[in-house]
């Protein structure tokens, strides 16, 4: 596989600074980033607010932001579920806040895409599904003002309620970040068969492989790329046969800075022996 369109996540590597993050993609060979927002609430970085300048200095190139947001809880599923994205209504306000600053940092840096959680999507019987979709489409209206797209992860939902929760937004700045493994690590459907239905939508790919998880309601265990139960290859295969030819950034969330380098390391060279 040619790894042009290869890239890293920039919190994969738990680096705290833009010439750390320059330091590890030389070493890694890799040309692209997927750079975290470094809100100050949340993840911040050490440049501050000077960040976007030495980021645009780096010798990557940045090909989209992420924002997290203050709050979110990964302890489980169900805290997640509580806390993630635009979920709770009693902290929407603050988080449209966030990713309007989320919005001007995006533009600092140069890029016209932002990858986030959205929070699990209510089911179209649900009573909270409107308010929810009311949110988004103010995300929206909000990221077309400054010519950005949004992308929102896979994995809280199956790809059928994303696909219909987008197709009744129907914002022509709406798509998806694709996540093979957080499908699997919620056990929410086959990542291969969501390729296939959520094709025109995929903005950008997250590259990292898991395994369900062993008792209901538990997380998955995210592994080492290609060791998982997502099928890299048939993963890469379908998404070029939906026509999918954007970035793809490997990501890794487990372990120490070193054990993650050596794991996205081993990506890299794994990557590149697939014939895709």
């Amino acid at each position: 596989m040619k790894l042009d369109m290869v890239g890293v996540c920039s919190w994969s590597l738990q680096v705290k600074s833009v010439s750390e993050l320059n330091g590890f993609t030389n070493k890694l060979g890799i040309k692209s980033v997927q750079i975290a927002c470094g809100d100050p609430h949340h993840a911040s970085w050490d440049e501050g607010d000077s960040m976007p300048v030495k980021a645009k200095e780096a010798s990557f190139i940045l090909k989209g932001a992420m924002l997290g947001f203050p709050g979110e809880d990964y302890t489980t599923p169900q805290t997640i579920e509580k806390t993630g994205g635009f979920g709770d209504p009693a902290t929407r306000n603050e988080r449209l806040e966030r990713f309007k600053w989320s919005l001007r940092r995006v533009q600092e840096l140069g890029v016209n895409d932002i990858m986030l959680h959205a929070g699990f999507i209510p089911p179209p019987t649900d009573s909270g599904r409107k308010s929810f979709l009311q949110t988004l489409e103010t995300v929206s209206h909000l990221a077309e003002k400054s010519n950005v797209n949004v992308a929102f992860e896979t994995g809280q939902e199956t790809s059928e309620l994303l696909f219909a929760t987008l197709k009744e937004l129907d914002c022509s700045n709406l798509f998806v970040n694709f996540d093979p493994a957080n499908m699997l690590l919620y056990d929410q459907g086959n990542p291969i068969e969501a390729v296939e239905m959520l094709g025109r939508y995929i903005r950008s790919v997250h590259l990292k492989d898991a395994n369900r998880p062993k008792i209901k309601g538990t997380w998955g265990e995210e592994v080492v790329l290609g060791k998982g139960q997502v099928n890299i290859l048939l993963f890469l295969k379908t998404l070029k046969q939906v026509g999918y030819s954007g970035p793809m950034f490997i990501e890794r969330e487990v372990g120490s800075q070193q054990d993650r380098y050596n794991d996205i390391l081993y990506a890299v060279d794994y990557l590149r022996g697939l014939d895709v």
